[in-house]
């Protein structure tokens, strides 16, 4: 079964690795109860019904716990946090069943209540991370019913076999719903309560929040009242720095764990006291060009344009910025996960095949503006760096482009609305199953980012149908198919997976990296 293959790669690249510490480093004991850790925040909220940027999966997954997890690394199978689970034969009923003792940081007991509001409340407010209650494709939110004290259901209209999976989500992290409704929380669209979820935690993790700041710095520290194993430290530090400060950072002592440096920057970093870790990153960063006239500049709407934009790339110099270990993805599904596909004559180099596409499409000198975020970074890859590659590559093949820098919070608010020509972005798993990724369809919340409506490209709905609907082996094939109808319509063009350096120094153990949040805090010793 070609599935079993697949995830069994995907955990013995990406996530089944631990950092193995140097006792060289150990610090002092009262040192040792801080963990500094070094990043480029893509942070917008810890409001977990709303936060879906990169940095607050990794800092709701401190704070707050879920239905179902992951066992460290292994993302082949959801395990039990709050609940076990049960999937119906017809794979339209996920039963949870409340299991264990689990107590909120206020002191209040978790219970089937505090899941059936938290779920609900996503679903109402209606921010980035609602998709994930939602059946896509029917486009109607899952029902979820409570059905005992101890149990609750979520039902389907269709076949959803990637649900398990969608529940350890940080996002769908479990509030405390009787703390929250005193502090404006609802589980209506009139819910009121992020500015407390910023300034204080409402859930059963082992880590709540002491200090937030989403520019600069996050503090979290224990909470005496998690119930599972106390973590090693009990103070974390996220910093908001940039690769070059960070590599100063780790050298000099002043953090522990660093996750953004470069093939280039990490360079000969590693000693008896630092230690490197390179894996391929599961995150894919692509180009999109929008197809909605009002946006598109009468250029990236055209097919044969943005045939000759694909075939224009070159995508060996994009991976060479990126450096040693970067990858490039056939689609945007990246290489790790079941439907993966390589790249084909849709995006490989050809400079003759895109000197013609662009004939053909009209062009006769328009601007193509490409914006980028310039406040963070790709894996320690910047997207300044990249976007000066493409716009050589592509006036090459006789574009005139224009590169448009934006921080990176206003960038996506543009993107969110649809309003940007062309840009570049990131995606990370949200969930281990490729079901993920057929939100960068027409009529999808990603591809309705690009303008692309549901009235649009109708191959591509009816294969994204197809491999929504496929069970089993034949899963794989469904959603490669899926991919390469994609491909077809140039709206999303998968440009690389980079490498992701883990550097870490004064002793620490057991960094264990993940698809989805990044790495576990509470399991670095």
């Amino acid at each position: 079964m070609k599935k079993k293959k697949v995830a069994a790669a995907s955990i013995a690249l990406v996530t089944a690795i631990a950092i193995a510490g140097c006792a060289n480093g150990a610090s002092t004991d009262a040192a040792a109860k801080t963990l500094v850790f070094d990043t480029t925040f893509d942070l917008k909220t810890s409001d977990p019904g709303r936060a879906f940027e990169l940095t607050g999966q990794t800092i709701d997954k401190a704070i707050y716990e879920t239905a179902l997890t992951f066992d460290k690394g292994d993302l082949t199978k959801p395990v039990p946090q709050l609940t076990t689970y049960k999937l119906s034969d017809d794979q339209k009923t996920l039963t949870l069943t409340l299991t264990g003792t689990h107590t909120f940081s206020s002191g209040n007991p978790v219970t089937i209540d505090d899941i059936v509001f938290s779920y609900q409340r996503l679903q109402a407010i209606a921010g980035n991370p609602s998709f994930l209650l939602t059946n896509l494709s029917t486009n109607t939110p899952f029902t979820i019913t409570k059905t005992s004290d101890t149990t609750l259901t979520i039902t389907t209209d269709t076949p959803y076999p990637a649900l398990p999976y969608i529940l350890a989500n940080p996002s769908l992290g479990v509030l405390d719903s009787k703390t929250l409704q005193k502090h404006g929380g609802t589980n209506t669209k009139d819910d009121a309560s992020e500015t407390y979820l910023n300034t204080t935690s409402a859930g059963s993790g082992p880590y709540q929040i002491e200090s937030l700041d989403v520019k600069t710095k996050v503090v979290l520290t224990a909470n005496p009242k998690y119930a599972g194993t106390k973590p090693a430290y009990s103070r974390v530090v996220f910093q908001n720095v940039l690769s070059p400060s960070q590599k100063t950072d780790i050298q000099g002592g002043q953090a522990q764990l660093s996750v953004g440096l470069n093939s280039q920057q990490v360079a000969g970093l590693a000693s008896d006291t630092i230690k490197v870790l390179t894996s391929t990153s599961p995150n894919v960063g692509y180009l999109w060009l929008n197809q909605d006239p009002a946006y598109s500049g009468g250029i990236t709407n055209n097919p044969q344009f943005t045939a000759a934009v694909r075939t224009g790339i070159d995508y060996s110099g994009v991976l060479a910025v990126a450096g040693n270990g970067a990858i490039q993805p056939g689609g945007i599904i990246p290489t790790q996960f079941l439907g993966a596909i390589k790249p084909d004559a849709t995006n490989t180099f050809d400079l003759a095949a895109a000197k013609q596409s662009l004939a053909a499409s009209g062009y006769s000198g328009q601007t193509l503006q490409i914006s980028y975020p310039t406040d963070f970074t790709l894996d320690g890859v910047e997207f300044g760096t990249l976007a000066q590659k493409i716009q050589a590559q592509l006036q090459a093949v006789g574009i005139k482009v224009e590169l448009a820098g934006l921080p990176i919070t206003t960038l996506l608010q543009n993107f969110r609305a649809g309003k940007v020509q062309a840009g570049l972005m990131y995606w990370g798993p949200d969930f281990p199953d490729p079901s993920d990724y057929t939100t960068f369809s027409p009529g999808n919340p990603v591809g309705l980012r690009a303008g692309w409506t549901a009235d649009q490209s109708p191959a591509v709905t009816a294969a994204r149908k197809a491999a929504e609907a496929a069970v089993g082996d034949a899963r794989a094939a469904a959603y490669e198919t899926w991919q390469r109808e994609a491909n077809k319509a140039g709206v999303f063009i998968a440009l690389l997976q980079a490498p992701r350096n883990y550097v870490t120094t004064g002793g620490i153990s057991n960094v264990i990296p993940n698809a989805v949040w990044t790495v576990d805090v509470a399991l670095i010793k």
